[in-house]
């Protein structure tokens, strides 16, 4: 049986792990190693947190003035609009502003007074975003408008990777951030599907069920990775619902498969802020 080659490493806060067979182990550890290295560098490029990245350029700069941005990074915004409106809003990459609002910024979370929720809300939402294409500039309306790709860019990162490894000629892999999401290709080196267990958000419970991917993405969003409970006892997540500017409490999790781990990013994000929502040809919701 052709040997499977496993290798790590650390980005954008999580641990991202590379797995894949079909080549000598020297061949597959490299590949896994350049694989990793492109996650990295479009941590550089999208990371809210480093000031050297495109985005902390646009949060610091787009309220004054157009700020030109590269290619990839222009196509990613507009893929995040469109996404925005293919969720009718419950998917958003200005709620950054909520975000720090609610502590959830470098910090464990609290709950913000009235007044202040209602003044990032105002900071919020996709009209703050003005993209140019014929000059491929960004632009932000309002003083205080912050973007956080925190919501889709482990999922585009992975997506990246992934398209790295099939130009490369490696057709069986799989890529996981975190176990949160999971990209994967091929099969296993035994013929058998790649297996993941979607997780209850009780740790005690058994998980809610084992999906086989087969040349897909998975995406799981709960309101349990970056909580706390509020002076009411209720858990308050990390996932905020644009049209409250409050925590979303619709759900607990949300887990969602498709073939690009940045929709399946978006959607999954989505999906715990409005489980309602109607899925687009191609998406499944796993339960």
């Amino acid at each position: 049986m052709p040997e499977t080659v496993t290798v790590a490493a650390e980005a954008m806060a999580t641990r991202f792990e590379v797995a894949l067979h079909g080549a000598s182990e020297a061949t597959l550890r490299a590949a896994a190693e350049e694989a990793l290295a492109e996650i990295g560098r479009l941590e550089a490029v999208l990371s809210l947190y480093q000031p050297t990245s495109e985005i902390a350029h646009i949060n610091a700069r787009g309220a004054q003035e157009p700020v030109p941005v590269s290619p990839e990074v222009f196509a990613l915004l507009e893929h995040c609009a469109a996404l925005g409106e293919q969720t009718q809003g419950a998917f958003d990459i200005t709620l950054a502003p909520l975000m720090r609002c609610w502590r959830f910024m470098n910090d464990t979370g609290a709950v913000p007074a009235d007044d202040e929720i209602q003044t990032a809300r105002a900071q919020c939402g996709w009209p703050q975003l003005q993209l140019n294409p014929a000059k491929s500039t960004v632009q932000l309306a309002t003083e205080g408008t912050m973007l956080d790709l925190g919501s889709v860019g482990k999922g585009y990162a992975l997506e990246q990777a992934g398209a790295l490894l099939l130009e490369n000629e490696f057709e069986h892999f799989l890529i996981h951030g975190g176990t949160s999401t999971v990209c994967a290709r091929g099969t296993q080196a035994d013929g058998a599907p790649w297996r993941i267990a979607v997780e209850h958000p009780d740790a005690d419970r058994p998980p809610l069920n084992v999906v086989d991917l087969a040349n897909e993405s998975l995406s799981v969003s709960g309101i349990g990775g970056k909580s706390f409970i509020d002076e009411h006892g209720v858990e308050q997540g990390h996932v905020i619902d644009p049209r409250t500017g409050r925590p979303a409490q619709s759900a607990r999790v949300a887990a969602v498969v498709c073939d690009s781990a940045t929709v399946s990013d978006a959607w999954a994000t989505a999906l715990l802020v409005e489980p309602g929502l109607t899925l687009p040809e191609g998406l499944r919701v796993i339960h």
